[in-house]
């Protein structure tokens, strides 16, 4: 694993952050053939750190965050924080919180109307090398099951609400680095955390312990 603790670890991750930001493969290469590309330019969306010890795992950018090129650049976002009770400034602070979604880049939108799941070229090409260029990271913030599916792999449990559910097994484990496993926070879950009260009462507190510890 690489040591990400000096002047060349930053030129490594800079170095990494371009080739992501040059990615064409879901427009290019698309897995499932030319009637499978994104519906738009790619633009990812990704923040690698060499000093963040907590990664957010999210799904993919929304429409906004792709026109802004910021991640959690929405209402999703200001839940999120809310959730971590850290503001703006504390969030998008690389020295504190890497941010790497699923997907990196706006998927498109399904006959419904709702955010089509993150590309599946992404996680494959990209998420391991990402991953193993942070050793740093102490805790991750598994948001949804796309990344709750990757990060936690045979752990995950059969649905979203199980696998948060069951956060002080994952959390409490031996696992390196710890992993908490969250929903996403949409305004479409607000009936999920209203039907589950105990994500409020009992997660969130642990969550901003945590945070508060290591992401000072």
């Amino acid at each position: 694993m690489v040591d990400l603790t000096g002047e060349a670890d930053e030129v490594a991750l800079e170095a990494l952050r371009r080739q992501i930001s040059a990615c064409r493969i879901c427009r290019d290469t698309p897995l499932r053939g030319a009637d499978d590309r994104l519906p738009q330019d790619p633009r990812p969306v990704v923040v690698v750190s060499a000093k963040a010890r907590v990664l957010i795992a999210g799904q993919a950018p929304g429409l906004r965050v792709q026109h802004s090129g910021i991640p959690f650049d929405d209402a999703s976002g200001d839940r999120l924080r809310q959730w971590l009770e850290v503001d703006r400034a504390t969030f998008y602070d690389r020295d504190r919180f890497a941010i790497v979604p699923m997907g990196f880049c706006f998927p498109g939108y399904d006959a419904k109307g709702s955010d089509l799941p993150p590309r599946r070229e992404c996680a494959p090409r990209w998420r391991q090398r990402v991953i193993s260029a942070m050793p740093q990271i102490e805790l991750v913030l598994a948001v949804g099951q796309y990344a709750q599916a990757w990060h936690l792999g045979a752990a995950r449990r059969e649905s979203m609400t199980e696998t948060v559910k069951a956060w002080r097994e994952t959390l409490f484990s031996n696992r390196a680095p710890a992993i908490l496993p969250l929903p996403h926070p949409s305004w479409r879950n607000t009936g999920w955390i209203k039907r589950n009260p105990w994500f409020e009462t009992e997660l969130l507190p642990v969550l901003r312990e945590r945070i508060a510890l290591v992401a000072r």
